[in-house]
């Protein structure tokens, strides 16, 4: 199903509060700590001109966020850029002085951190990034999943030091535990959606997103004509549509936002004005999409920010996923995870479908940006659905 953006608030200007987080300050903030990170490298941006060919657009283009800061998962630029951050603020309000990225291998910082405890709820990859920067400052982490994670995402966050708590129920009701407990307890809750009250951090976690953007547009050199991201609770398709309109404005590229159709909480609070949860229903494969209470601070963006909403089979996702590890015509080979290629899911969608081709305008001279936001985070249930591993594939 796709749906165009019909919200009054539709092409007006972002809230400043957005602006200040999202545009080319929260941009340049996280470029910022990223030059201190000692292994960072941007992620590469490839460009597929066979399959764009065989999908009759003009050329096609994917941000891998699957060999991001060695966690796999755009996810990396978000849950531990944050925890840095307030772990600095923590260490520059003991000291009276103002500490930035630089010092954070300072004694004093590593002092504040170790009696500071960072807690958040995960799909996975969010509780890996939490986990890498509360153990790059010697802090304690304390993440939450739900049952329909797997054993090897639970260890693989585990092996940054944290402290795993199993929740009955879903990713939301998780979340829910995650904030009871971290309140209880004075804990801090890293979470990468927002609730009444509750914005700075996500807007933080965000702001980390911005990166992916930032490089992307620098490496493609060029305005592209359109852009489709994925969302779960909609934090990244959030940053990337601010960062697409405070640098274009009016030019900015069409922007679709893709979810999973069995969890598409973004697409029902686009179609009904308003957020709101959304009943669960089957899990789905895109099992990092899989939200069902979408992100307020998020939708705030994507209200003002985002052309279209989208949803995606889980066969779509499985397509994209096995197109991109068998390329076409001589494109290179793309490990992506079982969320990581639901943008290209919407867009295989969409070329299928004539009239939601001629409302996105998607034609021969198009130009389309995607992001892969994670590899094979599970190797296991990659290869089940791939029938290659993926150190077979790249």
């Amino acid at each position: 199903m796709f749906l165009l953006n019909h919200h009054p608030d539709y092409r007006s200007a972002l809230h400043p509060e957005d602006v200040e987080t999202l545009g080319p300050a929260g941009a340049d903030a996280i470029a910022a700590h990223l030059a201190e990170r000692p292994n960072h490298v941007p992620t590469p941006l490839h460009s597929l001109p066979g399959l764009a060919a065989a999908l009759g657009i003009g050329a096609l283009f994917i941000k891998d966020e699957g060999q991001r800061l060695g966690l796999g998962s755009f996810k990396a630029l978000g849950g531990a850029y944050a925890v840095i951050r307030l772990a600095l603020e923590a260490a520059s309000e003991k000291l009276g002085r103002r500490l930035g990225d630089a010092d954070m291998n300072d004694p004093a910082v590593r002092d504040a951190a170790a009696g500071m405890t960072f807690a958040c709820a995960t799909d996975g990859n969010h509780g890996r990034s939490v986990a890498q920067g509360a153990q790059l400052l010697g802090a304690k982490a304390v993440i939450f999943v739900h049952g329909g994670v797997s054993d090897e995402r639970v260890a693989a966050i585990a092996r940054f030091g944290a402290e795993m708590v199993r929740v009955d129920g879903t990713y939301d009701d998780s979340v829910v535990e995650a904030a009871r407990v971290a309140t209880e307890r004075g804990w801090t809750i890293v979470s990468d959606t927002s609730w009444e009250g509750y914005e700075r951090i996500p807007g933080l976690v965000m702001q980390g997103y911005t990166a992916i953007a930032r490089e992307g547009l620098a490496q493609m050199q060029e305005r592209p004509s359109h852009v489709f991201v994925q969302a779960g609770v909609g934090g990244i398709a959030a940053a990337l549509a601010a960062q697409m309109q405070t640098s274009f404005g009016e030019e900015r590229p069409f922007f679709t936002v893709v979810e999973p159709s069995r969890a598409a909480c973004i697409f029902e609070a686009a179609k009904n004005g308003k957020p709101g949860k959304i009943p669960h229903g089957a899990p789905t494969v895109m099992a990092m999409l899989e939200c069902y209470d979408p992100s307020p601070l998020a939708l705030r963006v994507l209200y003002r920010s985002a052309d279209a909403f989208l949803t995606a089979e889980d066969a779509d996702a499985v397509e994209a996923m096995n197109r991109l590890a068998r390329p076409t015509a001589g494109d290179p080979a793309i490990v992506v995870g079982e969320s990581g290629g639901a943008g290209l899911a919407g867009l295989l969608a969409v070329l299928r479908d004539p009239q939601a081709r001629a409302a996105l305008k998607l034609d021969g001279s198009s130009s389309v940006f995607l992001v892969n936001t994670e590899g094979a985070t599970d190797p296991a249930r990659y290869a089940e659905l791939v029938g290659l591993k993926p150190e077979e594939v790249a």
